[in-house]
């Protein structure tokens, strides 16, 4: 039976002490509600206003939450998305409903032009998508969408028909990505990373030309106060960007925007054990992606980790490889990862909690910038707003390296927030007021999973670990 008539009606009885009753307005039952109000019947729309199309990462996040409401609608959700993937093995950021009106959102499928001009990477004849990307997340949420429901999933062949997409998806990334020659993923716009007008891509964008102002319409400005979105002159940017790789065909490495990010990387090393747990559900062997995973974090390590800064920074490929000196929570995302070495994961806890993000003190979710960088606005999208999905990362890395107070204390925070925010899209850091649109699918989908994950974990009696995804064994098996 779809859990989403079970979250969201009142029951007629109590149920344990460690499973409270639920009422028509508890967080779960309002984040079922978000859920169920955004499913178009084969994927979910992030917002019904603002962002109407089907989005690459939030179906990720969305997917994760959706396991526990409908393990077969998590599994859809993840299948629609692949469904429209490009020849190369690239998942678009963007795939279009041909029922939305295309001045509901720009850049709109007219822009991208995928099916003529992304033709010799092989973009879907079917359906109309982007041609950037976005956060690899999708390995890890398979795999836990799997965990939700083994049974549904094996009988349905979930991970046989999604494996070699996502693998395809990988050697894309690792193989056309690269940029840098290091063996770390650059990402080619700002709108790829998924943290659109961060301060750390201000001076990679500085020496881009903007599209002219006419030449465009933001239909963003709709649904959103002009105050908490992105500047006409850093929007004028991202769509010179766009147009340019559309023009060149969509092919990599020539543009005037490659950095290496911490957070796009620390998530396809993550879906990397995803993936090698994964192999080894349909019988192959896991190690060569474990291996290869091991090795990316050393390169990680190596490029981006910033000791003076306390966390891992991006570096801009266009020029000469310089370090960004911004401070973003793209920098922290990496706690997420296993082999980091101890020293590094204590010091990414200590800037976390720190004067620059202040957790657990002055913010009780974690800020999308520095606090005390010029360049914060408690407002602005990305510019220090607190997002729902990077607090999930950061919770999710503080359980991996044991921090479990800190972890606990930010679960609570993200449960409590996206219910009174209304499940907004972010939120002011310090107030923990709304921002953006509310309603809005990640938000609720990732409240309720960590909602249900600590009910879980109440009932076994344990406190939750989070490491399930990456953790081996003595014995060199794996365990979940």
């Amino acid at each position: 039976m779809d859990r989403t008539a079970q979250l969201t009606a009142r029951p007629a009885r109590a149920d344990l002490a460690y499973d409270p009753p639920l009422s028509d307005t508890s967080p779960q039952a309002g984040a079922a509600r978000v859920l169920a109000a955004n499913w178009t019947g084969t994927s979910t729309v992030p917002s019904r206003s603002l962002y109407p199309h089907q989005w690459s990462w939030d179906s990720a996040f969305i997917a994760i939450g959706l396991r526990h409401v409908s393990p077969l609608r998590a599994q859809t959700e993840l299948e629609t998305l692949l469904a429209a993937q490009w020849g190369d093995g690239r998942v678009p950021h963007i795939v279009f409903n041909p029922s939305v009106p295309l001045d509901a959102y720009f850049p709109s499928p007219d822009f991208w032009r995928s099916a003529t001009a992304g033709r010799a990477a092989g973009a879907p004849r079917t359906v109309q998508t982007s041609g950037i990307v976005q956060p690899p997340v999708h390995a890890l949420a398979a795999w836990l969408v799997h965990g939700a429901d083994p049974g549904l999933s094996r009988e349905r062949g979930f991970l046989a028909r999604v494996y070699p997409r996502l693998a395809a998806w990988h050697r894309y990334l690792l193989h056309r990505r690269d940029l840098g020659g290091g063996g770390l993923v650059s990402v080619v716009h700002p709108w790829e990373q998924g943290m659109d007008n961060s301060p750390c891509w201000d001076a990679p964008l500085a020496r881009i030309t903007p599209a002219p102002a006419r030449s465009f319409r933001r239909a963003d400005l709709d649904h959103g106060a002009p105050e908490d979105r992105p500047t006409d002159l850093d929007y004028g940017r991202y769509v010179r960007l766009a147009a340019d790789y559309r023009d060149a065909g969509y092919a990599d490495g020539g543009g005037q925007f490659a950095v290496e990010d911490p957070a796009f990387n620390a998530l396809l090393i993550a879906s990397e054990h995803a993936l090698a747990r994964i192999a080894e559900e349909l019988g192959a062997a896991g190690t060569a992606r474990r291996a290869r995973a091991e090795r990316l974090t050393g390169a990680l390590v190596e490029r981006l980790w910033e000791p003076a800064a306390g966390q891992f920074l991006c570096r801009d490929l266009r020029a000469g490889g310089a370090t960004v000196r911004e401070r973003g929570v793209t920098g922290l995302i990496p706690l997420l990862l296993p082999d980091l070495p101890r020293d590094i994961a204590a010091a990414l806890v200590r800037t976390l909690r720190g004067p620059h993000f202040s957790l657990g003190d002055r913010t009780r979710l974690v800020p999308s910038h520095d606090l005390l960088a010029e360049t914060f606005d408690p407002h602005r999208y990305w510019r220090g707003p607190a997002w729902f999905n990077t607090s999930w990362l950061v919770e999710r890395g503080l359980r991996t390296h044991g921090e479990t107070d800190q972890a606990d204390a930010l679960r609570a925070a993200v449960v409590e927030l996206a219910g009174a925010t209304g499940f907004a899209e972010y939120a002011d850091p310090f107030t923990g007021e709304a921002c953006g649109a509310t309603g809005f699918s990640w938000t609720a989908a990732l409240a309720l999973d960590l909602h249900q994950e600590l009910l879980k974990h109440l009932a076994q009696g344990v406190s939750p670990t989070g490491t399930a995804t990456f953790a081996r064994s003595d014995e060199g098996g794996d365990r979940g």
